[in-house]
C-alpha cells in the first residue's frame, strides 16, 4: 500500500517536473506497482504460523526473517478484524495480545472470516487450559 502511494507521489513529480519526459511518470508508477505486487506475494508465501502444544509460532518476513514464540500463558485477548480492504477481498485477520510491553500483539493476516473465529476459539481454549479460567 505504501509503495503505491510512493509511486503514484513519484509519477505525479515526473510529468509535472521540468526535466525528463511526461511519459517517465507513467513507467515509473508501473514499476513501482509491479514491484509492490511481487513484494505482497513473497510477503504472503512466506507468512506462516504453528499451534503447538505450548505456545503459538509465528514465522515472516521476506528480507529479515523473524520467527515469534507466543505462550499460551501469556495470552491476555484474541481479536478477530475486518478492515475495508479485508472485507473487499473476504479476509480476516487474528490479532493476539499477549502480556509484555514492547510489542505485546501478534497478527495472523489472509485468513478467511470462518478460519479467523475458529483460531479466535482455539487460541481462548488453549489460552485457558494454560492458564485456568481467568486466562481469557
Amino acid at each position: 500500500m505504501s509503495a503505491t502511494v510512493l509511486g503514484v507521489i513519484v509519477a505525479v513529480a515526473l510529468v509535472f517536473a521540468p526535466v525528463g519526459a511526461p511519459w517517465m511518470g507513467a513507467v515509473v508508477s508501473v514499476a513501482v506497482f509491479l514491484l509492490s505486487a511481487v513484494f505482497a506475494l513473497l510477503r504472503y508465501r512466506v507468512w506462516s504460523y504453528q499451534l503447538r502444544t505450548d505456545s503459538l509460532l509465528l514465522q515472516r518476513g521476506v528480507l529479515t526473517r523473524v520467527s515469534t514464540v507466543a505462550p499460551y500463558v501469556r495470552i491476555q485477548h484474541v481479536d478477530v478484524r475486518r478492515g475495508p480492504t479485508e472485507r473487499a477481498f473476504g479476509l480476516a485477520t487474528t490479532v493476539v495480545y499477549t502480556a509484555g510491553s514492547r510489542g505485546a500483539d501478534v497478527s495472523i493476516p489472509g485468513l478467511t472470516p470462518e478460519r479467523a473465529n475458529d483460531l479466535q476459539a482455539r487460541l481462548k481454549s488453549l489460552a485457558i487450559a494454560a492458564e485456568g479460567e481467568d486466562a481469557v
